[in-house]
């Protein structure tokens, strides 16, 4: 029987069990592809799962772990054949479908995205999730007509994973980039990342008024609950605000006052069931767009074993930037 190594959640009372295990390929799920797993990432989302701090995981027993890049073994898939590189974000990896930490895995073909040219798995992985869902946010801000020329642009948890690449992203294209952050000694590495100016998120994290100061013209927002309604508040006539996150919370505790009265839009950005071409395009933005040397900035890479740890700590907001996982 043919066993590979996974990690492997159980569910328990006060959170999931979690234990590194030799799972066999016969109980793999459904799927016309299978992908031998080079690597995977720590995002927040991964975090909720592997401390239970969140419902994320809907299926037990699961594999973690919601994208990976690796190399094709099996496929009956017409888009893909043995040899091919690949990379999978979302689509219930994870959470309903058994996930990454694991050195194979077995999906649905349309759920994949060929590895850009020039781009190394590794690469693709300190993008991950939330590199993507940062391009993602991105372009709908383009798509909604906002350029740099408008005015500035903000992005709450400027240190995080989304906010890391959105900062890179955004400086690269020209904008002017407020950054707010909670770890002001991540200053100087925010601004190696591009940031403009940085701000302590207790600007944005309190309550506010249904109208503040205009302040910028665009913003993407990875928190959430207080800090999404003061960004809003905050936002010149006419701009928007791409949301991606919950790290404060899934509450929006906002008046209608920014969208009547300033014209402000809120642009709903969802990385998990977005169709393939918008995904297509999103990746080959990141291929072209995204300083690599600023990439490997704000990149660490642990083993597969340090994944549990990890990710405890990025739910305590203690990971900077992007985490690779190499799983063997």
């Amino acid at each position: 029987m043919s066993t590979f190594k996974a990690l492997v959640a159980t569910k328990g009372e006060t959170g999931p069990n979690l234990a590194f295990t030799e799972f066999a390929e016969s109980e793999l799920m459904e799927g016309d592809v299978t992908v031998r797993v080079t690597h995977s990432t720590v995002n927040y989302k991964d975090g909720l799962a592997l401390t239970g701090r969140a419902p994320v995981i809907r299926r037990w027993p699961m594999i973690p772990g919601i994208d990976f890049a690796g190399r094709v073994e099996t496929s009956q898939h017409p888009d893909f054949k043995p040899g091919d590189l690949v990379i999978l974000n979302g689509w219930g990896t994870g959470e309903t479908h058994l996930g990454a930490y694991a050195q194979k895995s077995r999906v649905k073909g349309d759920w994949l995205v060929p590895l850009p040219a020039g781009m190394n798995p590794d690469e693709a992985m300190a993008i991950g999730t939330a590199g993507y869902t940062a391009m993602l946010c991105v372009l709908a801000l383009e798509k909604y007509g906002l350029k740099p020329a408008d005015g500035p642009v903000v992005v709450t948890g400027a240190a995080g994973g989304v906010g890391s690449v959105a900062v890179a992203l955004l400086a690269k294209a020209g904008w002017h980039v407020v950054a707010s952050t909670g770890r002001p000694e991540e200053a100087d590495y925010l601004k190696g990342l591009g940031a403009s100016e940085i701000i302590d998120r207790a600007e944005l994290s309190a309550p506010g008024r249904p109208l503040g100061k205009e302040r910028w013209i665009a913003g993407i927002d990875a928190v959430g609950s207080h800090t999404l309604a003061n960004v809003l508040s905050m936002t010149k006539y006419g701009g928007a605000v791409a949301a991606c996150g919950l790290a404060q919370g899934m509450d929006l505790p906002a008046s209608v006052a920014p969208f009547i009265l300033r014209g402000v839009s809120l642009l709903g950005i969802d990385s998990v069931m977005c169709p393939k071409p918008r995904r297509l395009e999103a990746w080959a933005r990141l291929a072209g767009d995204l300083d690599r040397e600023r990439l490997a900035l704000m990149t660490t890479t642990i083993p597969l074993a340090d994944v549990i740890e990890t990710g405890r700590a990025i739910v305590d907001g203690k990971v900077r930037g992007r985490v690779v996982v190499e799983v063997g």
